[in-house]
């Protein structure tokens, strides 16, 4: 018997894409077009999948024939692509970051309420079961009011990195650096864990990628209410060491590290978490996590009315806010976020 009942195409055939195709095979969704604007690489899809093949993306979506696109493609398109997707009937699971600016992530959602259709951002992070438990002894109140914390990603990228691909490096087409590429999923686990934050302050440089034009540092303080979040991010560290995160609490607190999490009781209690081992091996690289498939599942299950979603689009929404708000607030004065802003 058939799990689902839609089928997905996906865009882009770069890096990440082969982790949607792994996911969706693992949970049994059938892949039936692919799009690529290289046409060899699209070629090579196609015979691996057995599927129809596009190079442009309008005629895959008159094409039609599937249910849901999965949008892996470089920041600057996906905010297009979704929302000729959305206006076009289409379901749309769309990489991270949402879009590379606040009013390209509005069209977004403005496509969504126009189609009717689903709009999933992924974060995959959030399903990852260090984060579910931390976020279960937080909702339940155990450790007490929030009182601060902070968090912290430090990662290796090479000159290389960046002119590999044309539409790294740059504001126009990637939106940013470190922020909006390699720690969004952490500052994305801070709103999963605190909610809305109110307001940020920080400051962003290029300390060690003279050919990029976009940010390899930034630092700063989230306001969630009275709640002080520091936050130091770069991608010139030696390697990519684990991604911290800590919530300070009035009777302890909780700590990510890497893939583990530590839950430290005012009485001397200690709960550790390890994330799964039985997950499924996407072989995909390791800062990419695992827990696509775990998202993915539970977006499918919300098509086809077995659960609610957990990261939509005004989820994203609330990240992308947070992320263009400290760009802004590095350009000019402190960013407070009006209650007009939040998922709207």
């Amino acid at each position: 018997m058939k799990r689902y009942n839609q089928s997905a195409a996906v865009i882009g055939m770069g890096g990440i894409s082969s982790v949607h195709v792994k996911s969706l095979q693992t949970l049994g969704v059938p892949i039936t077009a692919i799009c690529d604007n290289k046409p060899d690489r699209a070629k090579v899809a196609h015979d691996e999948l057995g599927c129809a093949y596009f190079t442009d993306y309008n005629e895959m979506l008159k094409a039609g024939g599937f249910d849901v696109l999965h949008i892996c493609l470089p920041h600057y398109l996906h905010a297009t692509v979704a929302v000729a997707a959305l206006l076009a009937g289409y379901h749309v699971v769309c990489e991270k970051p949402m879009a590379t600016t606040v009013e390209d992530a509005h069209k977004m959602l403005a496509a969504v309420k126009t189609s009717g259709k689903e709009l999933e951002i992924v974060f995959q992070n959030r399903y990852n079961a260090t984060s579910q438990a931390v976020k279960a002894v937080l909702d339940a109140g155990a450790l007490g009011k929030v009182t601060g914390g902070w968090l912290q990603v430090t990662w290796h990228r090479t000159e290389s990195y960046y002119s590999q691909s044309d539409w790294r490096g740059h504001w126009a087409t990637e939106g940013g650096g470190v922020l909006i590429n390699q720690s969004i999923h952490t500052f994305d686990l801070m709103n999963f864990f605190l909610g809305a934050p109110e307001s940020v302050s920080g400051s962003v440089a290029n300390r060690a990628h003279p050919s990029i034009e976009v940010e390899d540092m930034a630092e700063g303080v989230i306001m969630y209410g009275d709640v002080p979040i520091s936050f130091f991010v770069n991608n010139y560290h030696p390697y990519d060491a684990p991604v911290r995160l800590e919530v300070v609490c009035e009777n302890g607190r909780a700590t990510i590290d890497g893939d583990m999490a530590t839950v430290t009781y005012a009485d001397g209690r200690v709960e550790k978490y390890s994330n799964d081992d039985n997950v499924p091996d996407l072989q995909g690289k390791a800062y990419w996590g695992y827990s696509h498939v775990k998202q993915f599942e539970a977006f499918y299950d919300v098509l086809n009315g077995k659960a609610a979603s957990r990261v939509c689009g005004l989820e994203g929404m609330r990240t992308q806010q947070l992320i263009n708000g400290i760009y802004e607030a590095a350009k000019t004065v402190d960013v407070i976020f009006g209650k007009s802003d939040h998922l709207s």
